[in-house]
């Protein structure tokens, strides 16, 4: 039975775990605009994976589980519209005996093609045996048979059996050609044509010289023009995927990225290659910066788009990459072009044969040239279709499926500390000028971040957050200058083009390559027709807004520290190239990639200078550029007081105090009505042993938990407190996650972090923090949480303000917390002192504060 001091304990908790999660939710997102549609809104449909657009009418169809959702973009306002196609019970049952879980013997949509005669070829895993059927457009349902059930068709090898399985697909000419596994168990992988006639379905050779566990991840179909091909050469489909090289013998598996290519009237050989590609090249793709040797080797995603439109020749392909040696989060991405591919498939083939000893002398390469596609000039030797290939030409193509050469590229843009998922490009200026591009880039948190690339200078210009961090961006498509974000839960429109999305001076002026110009008198960014003069034009557009600064003269920032502080110094790196710190002679400062540590003394006070290298790809001189500048000066031991007044940190510690006040509370209230109930007893005359037993099980039950879980998340070694995010953003905005961990299950995925996106600074025109460790105390119970990581906003009294969910009353003065437990009686406070002694045994309170997690940004 619960006593009052019980449900005390209880109320008090329950009371700041909603004030807490009801301050974090509001926080995060978009908010509520009819640009966004989340779960409410899609009636609990989610796991969308695949998404399909009909540009003419502007509907996106949604592969989701167990359902394909059509959504009109031009307006959100409208209900969506649902088809459930569900797994049945004894198919269910099926899927789970053979070993897999209740999630995956679900129906996962993951393919959505237009076949042009109105209808759309959909897949899906059901329950790991895949099937296809076909979505009418004008009834907007699924095509029955005669027996009223959904028509379907087998869908192995067009759709992968496990909805998390890497797979990619693309129509070329009404047929689906597809990179998929074609077994239960995974371990098979075929590049198919997937429909047409029997005869016309090939695939892959089952060789791992071929296919080595590769991970799929993009295909684009390149027809030519007729206009523009002479030769008559055959269209190309291409096909973009990681997997364990097999030319390296090293002690670990080395995966790197593909470029596949089949062409698309290759029908098999007559006896050898039977039903299998005799057009199959492929080739690797490097993305390096060659100045520091960093080779970044995982592709992710692959955006494909045509430089001049409607000219194939001019087809780019932006890659997204991530390093297999980094440890720590790294994005990069590089661009390929379609020639230089063109040019590797056309170049030597690479000898995987060997001898026990040596490489063997490369094979001879037959006549006609393997691989190649059809042509004019091979239909004028006879070779009208591959059918007629001779043997040793085909023979050739099966053991020499790779290139000599790789295709290489420099990165556009590096990211540390974050994950990118996806990514999307658009254009500025005119088709016979470009003035430059913009990439637009989700993350695994659920932000859209967008970086202008000008001839050799990336800038980074915004961080938004779309989602919750949960939410990871896996679709970004471009539309009537809109781009349509997706996440596996939710879906929003966000505007993609034009000046008018850079809200700051700076952040216009560093928008000055894509033809942007700031208009001070309607204050607001605006295109300009005048041509960018010569010479560095973003550091004349900085100069000219409020702060006077220049894109490589930043103001110096001054900063009070007291002694004892750790500081994180941001510096963004525009490049690959590193930066270096100018600072006082002091041994406790350290560089984290970019960013600098600094432990507060009295030989480290004075000036700290950061320069970076800037340069674009294939620059051999880089020029410096100065990019931070800051000040440390000495303020009293009360320097901790006061940074912990200001911003939005010191709600972490208000909600940290609130529950442990409330803790404490309860534990000593239960404590004092157990005390009273026990002497009651003893009034009674109740033997000793009984009272000793009870009330030493009562002690124990009380002190052992001092705290709630949740707080021990919080105040954990294992889930840092503060992540800081670098970036340039116009948005200003903050969001919290907080980590449940009470009852056992995770409320945030991601450890429960505290990500701070602080305001956009005009120091250097970028929203960076500099994070300090401070002290929360509780004077009255004597009991010091360590462990507030604080920005450099706050150091100087400055708090940034935030344009969604601010609490209100969230300013709380100084000291504040150390009142809160005035008035407790003399007998409270002598049961404080006593848990004070033991709460100090526990490691969790003695361990030093988690420095800031380091993040570089190098564009």
């Amino acid at each position: 039975m619960l006593t009052p001091a019980g449900v005390m304990f209880i109320l008090l908790a329950v009371c700041c775990l909603l004030s807490g999660a009801s301050w974090a939710a509001t926080l995060g997102g978009l908010g509520e605009s009819e640009t966004m549609l989340g779960p409410e809104q899609f009636g609990g449909v989610a796991n969308f994976s695949t998404f399909l657009l009909d540009r003419s009418s502007g509907k996106l169809f949604l592969g989701a589980r167990d359902a394909i959702v059509a959504v009109d973009t031009n307006n959100l306002n409208r209900p969506p519209r649902t088809i459930n196609w569900d797994v049945p019970e004894d198919k269910r049952k099926s899927c789970r005996a053979k070993g897999k879980t209740e999630v995956d013997c679900n129906n996962y949509i993951r393919l959505l093609e237009f076949l042009g005669d109105g209808r759309i070829y959909v897949c899906g895993t059901y329950a790991f045996d895949p099937q296809c059927a076909f979505l009418d457009l004008a009834t907007f349902s699924l095509e029955k048979g005669e027996d009223g059930a959904v028509k379907m068709e087998t869908g192995k090898g067009k759709c992968p059996f496990e909805p998390s399985q890497h797979y990619t697909a693309v129509m070329a000419g009404g047929i689906l050609y597809t990179a998929a596994t074609s077994n239960f168990l995974g371990t098979l992988f075929d590049i198919s044509r997937a429909t047409g006639t029997e005869q016309e379905r090939i695939r892959t050779e089952r060789s791992i010289h071929w296919l080595s566990d590769p991970e799929f991840v993009s295909s684009a179909f390149i027809e030519q023009a007729e206009d523009s091909n002479p030769t008559g050469d055959d269209d190309k489909i291409y096909f973009f995927f990681t997997e364990v090289a097999k030319e390296y013998d090293l002690y670990t598996k080395v995966k790197v990225p593909r470029v596949a290519r089949v062409c698309k009237s290759d029908v098999g050989g007559m006896k050898t290659l039977q039903r299998r590609w005799t057009t199959f090249l492929k080739a690797q793709l490097v993305c390096e910066d060659k100045a520091s040797g960093q080779r970044y080797n995982i592709l992710t995603d692959v955006f494909t788009t045509q430089h001049t439109l409607g000219d194939p020749s001019s087809t780019h392909f932006y890659g997204l990459f991530t390093s297999q040696w980094e440890r720590e989060q790294l994005s990069a991405v590089c661009v390929f072009s379609l020639s230089d591919i063109s040019k590797v498939m056309d170049g030597p083939f690479k000898e995987l044969k060997k001898t026990c000893e040596n490489w063997i002398n490369p094979e001879p390469v037959p006549s006609p040239r393997p691989g190649q596609c059809l042509n004019n000039a091979l239909k004028a030797e006879g070779f009208e279709s591959s059918l007629k290939l001779p043997d040793k030409v085909l023979t050739f193509m099966r053991d020499h499926p790779l290139m000599e050469n790789s295709v290489n590229a420099a990165p556009l843009l590096v990211r540390r500390g974050i994950t990118y998922t996806k990514l999307a490009v658009t254009f500025t200026g005119s088709e016979e000028k470009r003035r430059g591009a913009v990439l637009h880039l989700g993350t695994d948190r659920g932000e859209l971040h967008r970086v202008a690339v000008v001839d050799q200078n990336t800038t980074l210009l915004q961080e938004i957050p779309v989602f919750t961090a949960q939410e990871p961006v896996n679709n970004i498509l471009l539309h009537k200058g809109q781009a349509l974000v997706g996440s596996p839960l939710s879906l929003a429109r966000i505007q993609a083009e034009g000046c008018a999305l850079y809200a700051s001076c700076e952040v216009c002026a560093r928008a000055r390559g894509l033809g942007c110009v700031w208009s001070t008198k309607e204050e607001a960014c605006r295109l300009s027709s005048v041509e960018p003069g010569p010479g560095d034009f973003v550091e004349d557009a900085l100069k000219r807004c409020d702060s006077g600064e220049g894109r490589c003269s930043p103001s110096t920032r001054e900063l009070r520290v007291s002694l004892g502080l750790r500081l994180l110094l941001p510096c963004i790196q525009v490049s690959p190239r590193p930066c270096s710190w100018e600072h006082p002679p002091d041994r406790y400062t350290r560089q984290h990639h970019s960013d600098l540590e600094v432990t507060v003394t009295q030989d480290s006070l004075g000036t700290y200078i950061c320069t970076c290298q800037e340069a674009g790809p294939g620059i051999r001189d880089p020029s410096p550029c100065r990019t931070a500048a800051f000040h440390l000066t000495l303020e009293g031991p009360s320097a901790g007081g006061t940074v912990a007044s200001g911003g939005g940190r010191h709600v972490l510690a208000i909600y940290i105090l609130c529950f442990t006040a409330g803790a404490l509370i309860g534990v000593f209230l239960y404590y004092f009505m157990t005390r009273r109930r026990s002497i009651g007893r003893q009034g009674r005359r109740l033997p000793d042993n009984s009272l000793s037993s009870e009330k030493g099980r009562d002690l124990l039950g009380s002190s052992a938990t001092p705290q709630s879980p949740s707080s021990d998340s919080l105040l954990s070694e294992a889930f840092p407190l503060t992540e800081k995010r670098n970036g340039t953003t116009t948005t200003t905005t903050t969001t919290t996650l907080l980590s449940n961990q009470g009852n056992g299950h995770h409320s945030n995925s991601y450890g429960g972090n505290l990500m701070h996106n602080s305001n956009s600074n005009p120091s250097n025109g970028h929203g960076n923090a500099v994070y300090a460790n401070s002290n929360c105390n509780m004077s009255s119970g004597g009991l010091k949480l360590s462990g507030e990581i604080l920005s450099a906003d706050m150091l100087d009294g400055r708090t940034g303000e935030r344009e969604r969910g601010r609490p209100e009353g969230g300013e709380r003065e100084s000291g504040e917390g150390d009142e809160e437990d005035e008035g407790l009686g003399d007998g409270i406070a002598e049961g404080m002192k006593g848990l004070e002694e033991e709460l100090a045994t526990f490691p969790m309170f003695k361990s030093p504060a988690p420095l800031a997690q380091c993040e570089e940004s190098s564009i």
